[in-house]
């Protein structure tokens, strides 16, 4: 291992895309956009992109206005521009797809890497807030797009609804040569992860890390250092990520929380032919913080 994997901008970032907020708001530039040939449009199925899986690695099926006549819904989503170029989502599903198929994002991300990873990230998570506001929380009146799908207008109330992006912590906890990682019953089974959690209202970000590390395994940190965020798709959440120090001692596990907690040794998570566990897998910023403090490059 020479370097740190997945170092910011970590993946699914929105990196080279300029978001033209002002755009949003001009319905007769979104109409323009959607009939100029040079626009491309991400077609999705449920959560799923359209992935071309021809060739030599897999890359997002973008289509042209043309080619989506009949086979989409009438609310495509904006999400921004890149050199001049527009770029839309959609929900496709009878779209005729040939060598093309609906793939989940993080089955792909890795693969993508940068800016098509992020626009199908950005995808995801717009839509998934979409499906979620169809009707108004207020009054239960069906709601209407409005700034090129990045607000939703009930006209019966009044309410707007915007995308939601929900704060999270991730921290790596460590005392010298030895760190801690765990497993929630949420993760696949064998991998071992770094603490993390939900911002409560009225908490801050550093109370948060503090609270979640002793309800999850039962020590008291010190030492928290911010070292990056990363956008987090599944379903909608920004990932803010620490490293923290604590002294090495034995844990008390919430068994609510977590399934299981050790401390590991550098030496033995260095060697991927020794690890006793399976690492989170390359494309998160938990792997990003692992890898970082085992290179010793904080």
């Amino acid at each position: 291992m020479s370097r740190a994997a997945n170092p910011p901008p970590h993946l699914y970032c929105s990196i080279g895309l300029d978001r033209a907020a002002m755009r949003r708001r001009d319905p007769h530039w979104l109409a323009q956009a959607l009939a100029d040939e040079t626009t491309r449009i991400l077609p999705m199925h449920g959560l799923k992109v359209l992935v071309d899986t021809q060739g030599e690695k897999p890359r997002l099926g973008w289509r042209h206005p043309r080619d989506l006549a009949g086979a989409a819904d009438s609310e495509p989503l904006f999400l921004g521009v890149i050199d001049g170029r527009a770029f839309f989502t959609i929900e496709a599903p009878d779209l005729d797809r040939g060598h093309l198929d609906y793939l989940e994002v993080r089955s792909v991300g890795s693969v993508l890497g940068g800016t098509d990873a992020g626009l199908a990230a950005y995808a995801r998570a717009m839509m998934h807030w979409r499906r979620r506001h169809i009707f108004c929380g207020n009054c239960g009146t069906r709601t209407r797009p409005i700034d090129g799908g990045h607000a939703r207008h009930c006209d019966h109330c009044g309410l707007d609804s915007f995308p939601r992006t929900d704060p999270a912590v991730i921290v790596l906890v460590s005392d010298g040569d030895h760190c801690l990682l765990g497993r929630s019953h949420r993760i696949p089974p064998g991998i071992y992860s770094t603490l993390a959690g939900f911002v409560e209202p009225g908490e801050s970000i550093e109370q948060t890390v503090a609270r979640e590390v002793e309800e999850e395994v039962g020590i008291t940190i010190d030492d928290l250092r911010y070292r990056s965020s990363q956008p987090w798709p599944f379903p909608q959440s920004l990932m803010l990520g620490f490293q923290a120090r604590a002294k090495m001692r034995p844990l008390t596990i919430d068994p609510e929380e977590m399934e299981d907690a050790r401390w590991f040794s550098r030496e033995e998570l260095l060697d991927p032919d020794r690890r006793p566990v399976q690492l989170p897998n390359t494309d998160s910023i938990a792997r990003f913080l692992i890898d970082e403090w085992l290179l010793g490059e904080i």
